[in-house]
């Protein structure tokens, strides 16, 4: 049984960046597990936001992966980025089923657990169950209100909590 992680948005907006993270862990297809998980965190003594979707355990793993590289690149979140990339690509053996976008004051990637990195448009990203959602929100927001990030965020989630069954609306953000 595999227990999936869901719904995470992204924001850039002046010299905030945001990310936030819904709170629902399910079990296979139709059992919520958990209702309170946090998918949002700090890294590199807090100068580094990142937040996860997928399977759980894999998820767990590639937070881990991206800290140690980031460590080694001396904090440069697309030097550690690319280098994790380069590590998976050449173990083919195991791919891991999650995703997690993270973000600096400069820059904001895209990691998937397939080795690929993205920088996304806009200054906006969403991953999980219900990014599609949080993603067509968030960039209507950007595009049409004034909000900070961090409430661009918030909203994002709550937009994908009301339409995806994988999302709740037990949100917890993290800024810098």
């Amino acid at each position: 049984m595999k227990f999936m992680g869901t719904t995470i948005c992204a924001v850039r907006r002046g010299n905030q960046v945001a990310i936030a993270g819904d709170g629902q862990v399910t079990m296979g297809e139709s059992t919520v597990f958990k209702s309170t998980a946090k998918k949002v965190r700090r890294i590199y003594n807090g100068q580094v936001v990142l937040g996860f979707a997928g399977s759980v355990a894999d998820a767990f793993t590639l937070c881990e992966r991206f800290e140690e590289k980031l460590t080694q690149c001396g904090g440069n979140l697309e030097r550690a980025a690319v280098a994790l990339a380069q590590e998976w690509r050449s173990d083919h053996a195991r791919k891991l089923e999650s995703m997690m976008i993270v973000a600096d004051k400069n820059n904001m990637l895209v990691l998937s657990g397939t080795g690929e990195v993205m920088d996304p448009d806009g200054g906006v990203a969403a991953i999980g169950s219900g990014g599609n959602y949080a993603l067509a929100a968030a960039r209507a927001l950007v595009d049409n209100t004034d909000l900070s990030a961090e409430d661009i965020a918030v909203k994002a989630l709550e937009v994908a909590a009301s339409i995806c069954v994988y999302t709740n609306d037990h949100i917890s953000v993290e800024t810098i």
